[in-house]
């Protein structure tokens, strides 16, 4: 079994780091540069570069180094404010998309030394729940370099065809504007892109331009995350109860989403599944997380699994990378004005 080092974002205990799977866990102290009641909502690293790790926080975006063992701020337009989603692209590891509460997105295309607004204006604001929108999550095409997708909690979906430079939103056929999650599977030729919402799963055929809604065969039609196994032969879906509800359960598609089963989380479940990790370096090891805090591992693609016995409180997202890249990774060296960073 692959190695690795997993990462888990809290609202309100910062980030917290296992280097043996979720065994034992650690929490760099505020020595390392980041608050420890911090909220991280949100986690990008690059494959290719696995000391490069991106956070969205309370306080705007933050860089985790590996081989320096510390937190460093980024500035951008985006200090100040909850950076609810970051991604760094697969096609260009320098382009990376964040958004932001109230919704906004911004883009870098240096690897987050420098940041401009992007071409988008969703509603700031929505009466739905009283409050500020927020983007959920961004994806970058794996089909199409040129194509971002953002998902945006409470308007709808948007996308950009031109590497994020200028977008559009995206909604004939949703039954709800309360967008989560998002993914792409199917390949080229048979290319399918699923949201998730509070009502239920929708997919497009036609890249976006119309939705189908999918209601679940389930108790509950609320669902979260939406990831497919980093072989791309499992889709995983969470599915619970609401936000951050009291039970749930993780759902598991062999045929792209055609038709769903439960993937049998183990024990009775406190909260909706909310976030699943995988990474290409190990496809069969996969760890979902409920809301609430419960962790668990499979060791053999989601077959099987079992619950882990550390719990956090709230947690917002997850991400773990192979130990051995991440040993022989050299340490990337940014630039910001001239100045090593």
């Amino acid at each position: 079994m692959t190695q690795g080092v997993l990462y888990v974002g809290t609202a309100g205990t910062s980030a917290w780091f296992s280097n043996d799977l979720g065994t034992t866990w650690v929490r760099p102290n505020s020595s390392s540069g980041l608050y420890l009641e911090s909220r991280i909502w949100s986690m990008s690293g690059h494959p290719s570069d696995p000391d490069r790790l991106l956070a969205g926080t309370d306080f705007g975006v933050y860089r985790w180094s590996e081989s320096k063992q510390n937190w460093t701020h980024v500035p951008s337009p985006m200090d100040g404010r909850l950076v609810w989603a970051i991604a760094i692209s697969p096609h260009d590891p320098n382009h990376v998309i964040a958004g932001t509460l109230p919704a906004q997105l911004y883009g870098s295309h240096d690897g987050g030394a420098t940041w401009e607004h992007l071409g988008a204006d969703p509603n700031p604001f929505s009466g739905v729940n009283a409050g500020p929108t927020r983007v959920t999550q961004i994806l970058f095409d794996p089909y199409d370099e040129r194509q971002v997708w953002a998902t945006i909690e409470i308007d709808s979906v948007w996308r950009s065809r031109d590497r994020g430079a200028t977008w559009a939103q995206v909604k004939e056929g949703l039954v709800s504007g309360d967008v989560h999650g998002i993914a792409i599977v199917g390949g080229r030729e048979n290319k399918k892109v699923y949201v998730t919402t509070n009502k239920g799963l929708h997919v497009s055929r036609d890249d976006g331009d119309t939705w189908t809604h999918l209601p679940l065969d389930s108790a509950w039609q609320y669902c979260r995350g939406i990831v497919p196994r980093a072989d791309g032969k499992v889709l995983f879906l969470t599915n619970g109860n609401g936000p951050p509800g009291s039970t749930g359960r993780l759902l598991r598609s062999r045929d792209d989403g055609v038709t769903w089963e439960d993937a049998g989380l183990p024990g009775e479940l406190n909260s909706t599944p909310w976030c699943v990790a995988t990474n290409a370096a190990d496809p069969m090891l996969v760890f979902a997380v409920t809301n609430l805090g419960q962790l668990f591992r499979s060791d053999d693609g989601g077959e099987t699994w079992r619950k882990l016995q550390r719990e956090f409180g709230e947690v917002r997202s997850i991400l773990w990378r192979p130990t051995g890249a991440l040993g022989t990774a050299t340490e990337k060296t940014w630039m910001r004005d001239g100045r090593a960073w």
